[in-house]
């Protein structure tokens, strides 16, 4: 792959005046949009900004026909026969959502996750326990290794009826074993939903060889406009769901008395859509087709395994997660003894212009089920390249030589000397002695909006 040509796609990482393009380490975050995205969607604006489906003019008859042929191909990246299985949506949280909140539950039907899922894949199931008395279930993954298939076995003994898990884990890169997780779960006769958003930009996906039952997904996390995703579903589920939305464009025909809903995915698409969102996503898949996913985790393999060889003799970096960088290829997660996250990110960012993420990660259930308050975490994507994993190894030694190693205590004190936790009393991310200040005396602190709660998406 010719990264520099790659890179030249994306206006973000061109130099603005004599300041030169800064460090994306956060595409795990909200991956960069390249010149072929926005086109696409200026292009809608600008030559057929119609409604779809409404009108017979010109305009309405191309977006239609173009909307259509981006659900096409949609189903042809994902290894689905058949468009129908594709909904579009705002993001993956709403396709998740579409399936917890669409089904028809029962008191006592279990829903079974890892207990390390993002906020949105556990927190509509948490309200569905609440309100609809569904039991939710979670099964241990271990920290050094992806995966325990006993565990795994055990908690399908309990009879769940739906398995809803991530491909690939935001919070340290680990992949589970989808095709192993689908068989296990279709035996025991649950259906599974699968978090998809940081595994489907990195990888080729075959969904109907897989027999996953539902795939959510992200385009702002794979090259596309924020605001778009999709729910790819198996007919048969998509036929057992209940909108979420009624309105325009869901509906075949309307009395004063009652409707009929049209099939899917119409059903599900209520109102009008995001048509320039979806077409610049459609735009996002064809460079990613054009560069190859291939190329793209080869490219993402070699920049974590540079950066955890430049930092193995660092005896304050710990990483999260398993040990072996080809188990989590596109993100390297790490703590820094005596060093808070929110610092660290602050400090890498003014002094380095390296942009990393610190904080929970949208999974403060595992954080808070161990005291803990963070980590900072770089993503790797298809326009990083060797420079980028120089600078971040660079910016890391160089804030740990300014910054004292000291005993263990209040955010620097952790699981075997590795994790920061919280003081008790102590707003989490609340700083390590100013370490950021005194090393770059940043512009910016750390505040609403700059990751001070660790909350914000993927």
């Amino acid at each position: 792959m010719n990264v520099a040509r790659v890179r030249s796609r994306f206006p973000a990482l061109r130099p603005s005046g004599r300041s030169p393009p800064p460090v994306y380490l956060d595409s795990a975050c909200l991956s960069l949009v390249p010149q072929d995205v926005l086109d696409a969607m200026e292009e809608y604006y600008v030559r057929y900004p119609g409604c779809a489906g409404r009108s017979l003019h010109r305009y309405s008859e191309e977006v239609g026909r173009r909307f259509e042929e981006a659900r096409e191909a949609f189903a042809r990246f994902f290894g689905k026969g058949e468009s129908q299985g594709v909904v579009f949506v705002r993001n993956a949280t709403e396709a998740i959502n579409l399936v917890g909140q669409g089904l028809r539950w029962g008191r006592g039907d279990r829903v079974l996750v890892t207990d390390r899922e993002h906020n949105s894949n556990l927190v509509v199931w948490q309200r569905l326990a609440r309100e609809r008395g569904v039991r939710l279930d979670a099964f241990p993954l271990p920290d050094d290794r992806p995966f325990d298939s006993e565990a795994f076995e055990a908690a399908l003994a309990r009879g769940p009826r739906l398995v809803s898990v991530f491909h690939t884990s935001n919070l340290d890169g680990r992949t589970l074993p989808l095709e192993e997780i689908v068989e296990r779960a279709h035996d025991r006769g649950a259906r599974v939903l699968v978090d998809g958003c940081q595994a489907a930009p990195h990888r080729r996906l075959e969904l109907d060889r897989l027999g996953v039952d539902a795939y959510a997904v992200s385009s702002h996390k794979m090259l596309g406009p924020t605001g778009v995703g999709a729910l790819l579903a198996r007919p048969e589920l998509l036929e057992d769901l209940r909108p979420l939305v009624l309105g325009g464009e869901t509906v075949e025909w309307t009395t004063l008395d009652g409707h009929a809903l049209r099939p899917p995915p119409y059903r599900f698409e209520a109102g009008l859509q995001n048509y320039a969102g979806v077409l610049g996503a459609r735009a996002g898949l064809r460079f990613l087709e054009t560069v190859g996913l291939s190329e793209v985790e080869a490219q993402q393999l070699s920049l974590c395994r540079a950066v955890a060889r430049g930092l193995e003799g660092e005896r304050r970096v710990h990483l999260l997660g398993p040990p072996e960088p080809a188990e989590h290829p596109s993100i390297f997660a790490f703590t820094l003894d005596g060093i808070d996250p929110h610092d660290a990110a602050v400090y890498l960012d003014e002094a380095h212009r390296v942009l990393v993420r610190s904080g929970m990660h949208c999974v403060h259930s595992f954080y808070a089920a161990r005291g803990l308050v963070g980590n900072v975490r770089a993503s790797f994507y298809l326009y990083n390249d060797r420079r980028d994993a120089e600078a971040l190894i660079g910016g890391v030694q160089q804030l740990l030589g300014l910054v004292p190693a000291r005993r263990a205590s209040g955010t620097s004190a952790g699981a075997k000397g590795s994790w920061p936790r919280a003081a008790r009393g102590r707003r989490p991310g609340a700083g390590s002695g100013g370490a950021a200040a005194r090393s770059a005396r940043p512009r910016r602190r750390a505040g609403p909006g700059r990751g001070a709660s660790g909350g914000g998406s993927g």
